[in-house]
């Protein structure tokens, strides 16, 4: 005779089982912060196409390179690069040093909050504040600064860490890719040494997959202590045509799969795609005014026009934010429904 209370016992978990089951899927789902979209459809047959040891596309693990810009890409880029930010407030804080600074341009700017006399002194000033901010210090020094404003500075618009402005959907990204035996590197504008100081920890890329824009340095024995100096000369501008030349001098391989939102990234995603066999090219698309920043070909910031119509004749992906992605950031709730 059956247990009466063995039966409910097993009854109930039986029915707790049933009732996980979906949860279960969906916690093993690649990129569950993605709308089933063509998006996360192109992903996901990049993938199981190159992973696949029976597929003519089967691509072996070593050569599995992926590459991502950060600035638009990986983490927002607005209302300016958060580096840039940076740059701002190492000004301020060093000031002190630099009475000068009171009545000389761009710094005075900079020391005002004067945004028309700042954008007056064009790219020729942002030179000289990221000089100012970035070289002529070690780079263990500049590490710390860049670590420390990381861990004080906030957003302006949503009070957040400034690294806590990144995209869920590309963190799963970048999950899913190195579960499949990718290799995931950054390819950025933005400074070498800032991104180091927080890309392991954010987005758990190594510091030797991490390649940006870099100065030249030089080695200092003084006193029985060596350093590496960050002097003011640029050793290389990681833009446009700087991306694939670094991606070839640095890792040494073509990618297989490359990721930006700008026309900075236009030519490392056409390096990319003229390799042979099965290749990924995709771009995030501004364009979710109301959970982040809706903005393409006009932008002085992130400007997407070349990329965005050669991405199109070309059949490449282009990311619909406000469409394709059901979260942005990691503190936001999962939409539960695709936005139109």
């Amino acid at each position: 005779m059956t247990n009466p209370m063995l039966y409910r016992q097993r009854f109930g978990l039986a029915l707790l089982f049933t009732l996980a089951l979906p949860l279960l899927a969906q916690a093993s789902e690649p990129l569950p912060s993605w709308h089933e979209g063509p998006a996360k459809k192109s992903i996901i047959e990049f993938v199981q196409a190159v992973t696949d040891q029976s597929s003519k596309d089967f691509v072996k693990p070593a050569d599995r390179i992926a590459v991502f810009d950060n600035d638009g890409t990986l983490w927002s880029e607005q209302p300016a690069y958060f580096e840039l930010l940076f740059a701002f407030d190492e000004i301020k804080r060093t000031a002190a040093q630099h009475p000068e600074w009171k009545t000389t341009q761009p710094f005075k700017a900079v020391l005002e909050s004067d945004h028309k006399a700042l954008a007056a002194t064009g790219m020729e000033g942002v030179l000289k504040i990221v000089g100012a901010t970035h070289t002529g210090m070690t780079t263990e020094a500049f590490d710390d600064y860049a670590k420390t404003w990381l861990s004080q500075a906030r957003h302006p618009k949503t009070g957040k860490p400034y690294t806590e402005m990144i995209f869920q959907p590309m963190l799963e990204m970048l999950d899913y890719l190195r579960k499949q035996d990718f290799k995931t590197y950054i390819v950025s504008g933005g400074d070498t040494g800032f991104m180091r100081a927080f890309a392991e920890k954010v987005y758990g890329i190594p510091p030797e997959q991490v390649i940006g824009t870099t100065f030249i340095t030089s080695f200092q024995y003084k006193d029985g202590k060596a350093s590496i100096l960050r002097t003011p000369k640029l050793a290389h501008n990681d833009d446009g045509p700087g991306k694939p030349e670094s991606i070839d001098a640095v890792i040494g391989k073509r990618p297989i799969l490359a990721f930006g939102n700008s026309d900075g990234d236009l030519q490392m995603l056409q390096w990319t795609a003229a390799g042979p066999g099965k290749r990924f090219m995709g771009l995030v698309h501004h364009t979710d005014a109301k959970r982040e920043w809706a903005y393409d070909r006009q932008s002085s910031i992130g400007r997407l026009d070349l990329a965005l119509d050669e991405a199109k004749s070309r059949g490449w992906t282009v990311v619909d934010m406000a469409a394709e992605w059901r979260r942005i950031y990691p503190f936001e709730p999962l939409a539960t429904e695709q936005v139109q």
